[in-house]
């Protein structure tokens, strides 16, 4: 299965290195027989990004339906997915944040 690991630094510095191995990735998926292995990009180093990051995935996303493959983001921090939810991009990403947690208020009243 290709896939395209992110450093634990994606910035603008980095972009067009992580597009060219978004490219090389999607490539190394193409079998002989014309099968597509689906694109997974491994997130879970991932500690200090910007919004360049965001263009990177998109970038991904975008070579791997057009070339045929599936694509998926495994392993992303928690920052990553508000970082999209923020830009409208976490659903076209499958990174969905998870609810906020109710939890707090509960047990504040429930210890009254």
């Amino acid at each position: 299965m290709p896939s395209l690991d992110l450093p634990a630094t994606a910035t603008l510095a980095e972009a067009s290195a992580l597009a060219r191995g978004a490219e090389a990735a999607v490539m190394q998926g193409v079998t002989p027989g014309g099968e597509r292995a689906p694109l997974q990009v491994d997130a879970s180093e991932l500690k200090s990004f910007d919004t360049s990051v965001l263009a990177v995935l998109l970038h991904s996303r975008r070579l791997a339906l057009g070339a045929g493959c599936a694509f998926e983001i495994k392993g992303a921090p928690e920052k990553l997915a508000q970082l999209a939810a923020l830009y409208g991009v976490d659903e076209l990403l499958g990174l969905m944040p998870p609810p906020p947690s109710s939890n707090s208020s509960t047990a504040r009243s429930g210890a009254a």
